[in-house]
């Protein structure tokens, strides 16, 4: 589950400043840096159409990629991009270097799987993803694509905590280990069927239990009167 390292070429861009990144978008680039792993930074474009296919595939924030600089290759992950807010395409991309055997913090996304099996969801229970992501700190040659919540036996209002999550080898998370990742969402009327189905139990067994101590209670008290009859009359007998 391990990333693959994509490739992408990139142009030096020698000229920095708002109206050299004007020029390049104007030329169908993206203007670009790429910076750490105490080095200098470096400013490049790109091909606006393969940026954009890239950030459109998705995983495109974590996923490793080799910037083939002119024949020089940079290992990189992509930190931040910057869209238009008007047209939605890209005006500029940031990758940070990294170094061999170097540890990255960064944010994976979360999927849920065997989502039909579960009791909850057949039962009319809804998927309720609370946390989309999860962070993560890792070797840059172990970040998993995205981390499985298997929620395939969770019922109606129970949750997937991170703690319940078997993170790969090597993967230390940083968000709080009983943090809540998924829950199932009860139906819409559930609590009032709920209510209703607990309160016709408790009214079917009412009468039953109320009828025996009323029928004990009766025989005790319809013979106390016979007895104190009785008592007067066997008295006189004596005298």
């Amino acid at each position: 589950m391990a990333t693959t390292v994509k490739e992408l070429k990139a142009t030096a861009r020698p000229k920095s400043g708002k109206g050299a990144a004007r020029a390049e978008r104007r030329a169908g680039r993206v203007p670009g840096v790429i910076y750490g792993n105490n080095q200098p930074p470096v400013t490049i474009s790109i091909e606006d159409r393969e940026l954009r296919q890239r950030i459109l595939a998705g995983r495109f924030l974590t996923t490793l990629v080799d910037i083939d600089l002119e024949g020089k290759k940079h290992r990189v992950i992509p930190r931040d991009y910057h869209l238009d807010p008007v047209k939605d395409f890209p005006i500029h991309v940031d990758f940070m270097r990294l170094g061999e055997g170097a540890t990255i913090r960064i944010s994976v996304p979360l999927h849920v799987v065997k989502a039909e099996g579960s009791p909850g969801v057949k039962r009319g229970g809804t998927v309720n993803i609370v946390a989309h992501a999860i962070e993560l700190e890792c070797g840059v040659e172990s970040i998993p694509q995205y981390i499985e919540a298997d929620v395939g036996s969770l019922e109606i209002g129970h949750s997937l905590h991170l703690a319940d999550i078997k993170l790969p080898a090597g993967v230390k998370a940083l968000t709080r280990e009983d943090a809540t990742l998924v829950t199932i969402v009860p139906p819409s009327g559930y609590a009032e069927e709920q209510k209703a189905a607990a309160a016709a139990a408790a009214g079917g067994a009412a009468p039953g239990a109320a009828a025996a101590p009323a029928a004990g209670a009766a025989a005790p008290a319809a013979a106390a009167p016979a007895a104190a009859a009785k008592a007067p009359a066997g008295g006189d007998k004596k005298k």
